[in-house]
């Protein structure tokens, strides 16, 4: 799975030389004309706290009675991006200067995926239903339709190169699809396989659970006819993995066990396309145990530490990476980052109370977030890698 990565410079997303015209075009009727982006450069004409947005975003969105939050956060450039939630979508053409509601309705976003700024595809569910949808925009994200996929196991995370091709992973395969979702054919993984990224319709990578023993990691240069095992790791517990590649970059998130709040779990890269691999932290908890590999070399924490629970992860080129995280115990929010390809980390924390947060990185070091809290969900803006993030907007409970 590439959740959220950065196909040189992406966060599961391409940016590359896509034109974007500072008068941004939401839907295919009349335009939802932005500012242009030199206004952010002025305080007094940027918008404040929600912006005035909240009783509009609450208004049809059919979560009228709940508070607003947000859940996932989308950007092509450092400029121009969305940021969804429960029952509604909003987009920015001038860094969160002034945002513009684009969606509410039905729909309640959990990952978005734009390819470029007129098409896009999400990830989504509906009030009072556990089931989630793929779903699809031509208009930049105004109207939304369903796409069925008969045969097809529900995806936990998707990942399009363009408006027609893209991969669906769902928790023990992969499919591919080559006319914009409406059809998908599944790509042969490893027994026991629990995620799974490709790069291209041959590279891929997958993790392996082996019942007893703990994971491996495996490699195909065929487009799934041969795996081929580039690492082991010994775990006494065995919850799933995530995977995130792009580039020469591969990173994998492997879960221990979850108690008291607490998540263990550790964190792997390989900057060579899985030739070689090397543990970035092994966290360890109190509560849930040991991490899988703790015993190997490496050690430490994720960020959001205690009690982290990893988010997304977002991979820039070939050395960059970036790991969302959120503490529910201690309402704390934090990123890791590397920019090494995982020689060295680095944990960061915000000054802002949360439970999750998700992280989209159009440049090496120009990335948003967006924060899950009960009394303050917000979308924050950094310019140096982490270390400093400024709100763009946010909802606060006295405003609902």
């Amino acid at each position: 799975m590439r959740m959220n990565t950065i196909k040189n410079t992406k966060t599961w997303k391409r940016v590359g030389t896509i034109a974007l015209s500072l008068s941004l075009t939401w839907g295919m009727g009349l335009a939802h004309t932005l500012p242009d982006a030199s206004a952010a450069s002025s305080s007094a004409t940027c918008g404040k706290r929600d912006h005035g947005l909240t009783s509009e975003l609450k208004k049809g969105s059919g979560v009228e009675e709940q508070k607003l939050q947000f859940t996932d956060i989308d950007f092509l450039t450092p400029n121009t991006g969305r940021a969804a939630g429960q029952g509604f979508l909003i987009g920015t053409s001038n860094a969160g200067c002034t945002w513009q509601p684009i969606y509410t309705g039905q729909w309640q976003f959990k990952q978005l995926n734009f390819p470029d700024n007129v098409n896009g595809y999400a990830l989504a569910g509906t009030k009072n239903s556990s089931a989630t949808y793929l779903i699809r925009t031509e208009d930049g994200g105004s109207h939304w339709k369903r796409l069925d996929t008969p045969g097809v196991p529900t995806f936990k995370q998707i990942d399009f190169m363009d408006k027609n091709t893209g991969y669906g992973y769902t928790y023990n395969g992969a499919y591919r699809t080559a006319d914009g979702g409406v059809t998908w054919s599944e790509i042969a993984t490893p027994a026991n396989t629990r995620a799974a990224a490709f790069t291209t319709d041959k590279l891929g990578y997958a993790v392996v659970v082996v019942p007893g023993s703990g994971y491996k990691l495996e490699k195909t240069s065929d487009g799934g006819k041969t795996w081929t095992m580039t690492l082991v790791v010994k775990s006494a517990t065995w919850n799933g993995a995530d995977l995130y590649a792009s580039g020469s970059q591969v990173w994998a998130i492997l879960y221990g066990d979850a108690g008291m709040s607490q998540q263990s779990y550790s964190l792997y890269a390989s900057g060579d396309q899985g030739k070689h691999w090397r543990q970035v932290f092994a966290q360890s908890t109190a509560g849930a145990g040991p991490a899988p590999g703790a015993n190997m070399e490496g050690k430490g924490s994720g960020p959001a530490n205690p009690g982290g629970h990893p988010g997304n992860m977002a991979l820039i080129g070939n050395q960059t990476a970036y790991l969302s995280a959120g503490s529910p115990a201690a309402d704390k929010i934090g990123i890791g980052r590397s920019f090494d390809a995982g020689s060295t980390w680095k944990n960061i924390d915000l000054k802002a109370p949360g439970t999750s947060s998700r992280i989209s990185f159009p440049a090496a070091k120009t990335g948003w977030l967006v924060v899950t809290s009960g009394n303050t969900p917000s979308v924050y803006e950094t310019t140096d890698g982490g270390m400093t993030w400024l709100s763009k907007i946010s909802f606060h409970s006295d405003q609902e």
